[in-house]
């Protein structure tokens, strides 16, 4: 088993934290929330990754004959994917929103929205 899927999967989690807290955009800041979620999918991948695992379909090996990936894992990742697409593009519907009505983008100018 080797550690670089996950080593990776840190690496593009701390590069979206990165430019999330240097964000000066409201609409970088959600891109670099994309890429945050995006290490789950690689981390996703990596825990159902076989050795030498042929797709999941018996139809001509015998079951225990022959490794298998964990179709559970990557139905997961396909699930992740649709919910990070879902949640970009409200994200992004409600930065237009925001511009919109207060002219702007930019976090330190939406003085208004402080609580």
């Amino acid at each position: 088993m080797t550690v670089v899927p996950y080593l990776v999967s840190v690496w593009i989690f701390l590069t979206g934290c990165y430019g999330l807290a240097t964000s000066r955009n409201l609409i970088h800041a959600v891109g670099c929330l994309a890429v945050c979620q995006s290490s789950t999918y690689v981390l996703l991948l990596a825990v159902g990754y076989r050795d030498g695992g042929t797709a999941p379909v018996y139809s001509d090996i015998k079951p225990g004959s022959r490794p298998v990936v964990d179709p559970i894992v990557q139905a997961l990742t396909l699930t992740d994917v649709v919910v990070g697409a879902t949640v970009t593009a409200l994200l992004l519907a409600l930065v237009m929103q925001i511009s919109k009505r207060h002219g702007t983008v930019d976090p330190d100018e939406l003085r208004e929205l402080r609580g």
